[in-house]
């Protein structure tokens, strides 16, 4: 049973990931479009957002945070590994930078997000650092 809640967590993981990369970059050409009062644009982005965040980004996390919970309990020795608390640590930072995606959201839906496309072209890089960092945890265990 552990190698197929392995092997889905990660499928889960990977979903996630494109979500979270993908959605801020929809804000960046959202942010444009608004700035050019390209409304038919603002219009498309609005669905493909919330399309994105909804149907995609949010089941993903949960998943992604069911199964490692699940492995978690197959494996209880991992929380007494310190590459497992910087893990989950960032995990937490992740969720946070999910729930933050959906203010963005709510923000444009109201036509009332004032960021820049250059904030969100910043903010787009962050879940980057997190699967680095994340990833050369799980695989190197380094502490």
């Amino acid at each position: 049973m552990y190698p197929w809640i392995k092997a889905l967590h990660l499928v889960a993981v990977v979903t996630w990931f494109a979500a979270l990369f993908y959605l801020p970059r929809l804000y960046v050409y959202h942010a444009m479009a608004r700035d050019r009062g390209e409304r038919p644009a603002i219009d498309y982005f609005t669905v493909m957002e919330r399309k994105l965040y909804r149907g995609i980004m949010t089941p993903s996390m949960i998943a992604v945070l069911v199964l490692g919970g699940a492995l978690l309990y197959l494996n209880p020795a991992w929380l007494g590994q310190g590459w497992m608390h910087v893990k989950l640590a960032l995990v937490v930072l992740l969720v946070g930078y999910h729930h933050v995606c959906l203010v963005y959201l709510k923000q444009f839906t109201a036509g009332r997000c004032s960021r820049t496309h250059g904030f969100f072209r910043v903010f787009n890089e962050l879940p980057v650092i997190a699967l680095l960092a994340i990833v050369i945890l799980a695989v190197v265990k380094p502490f």
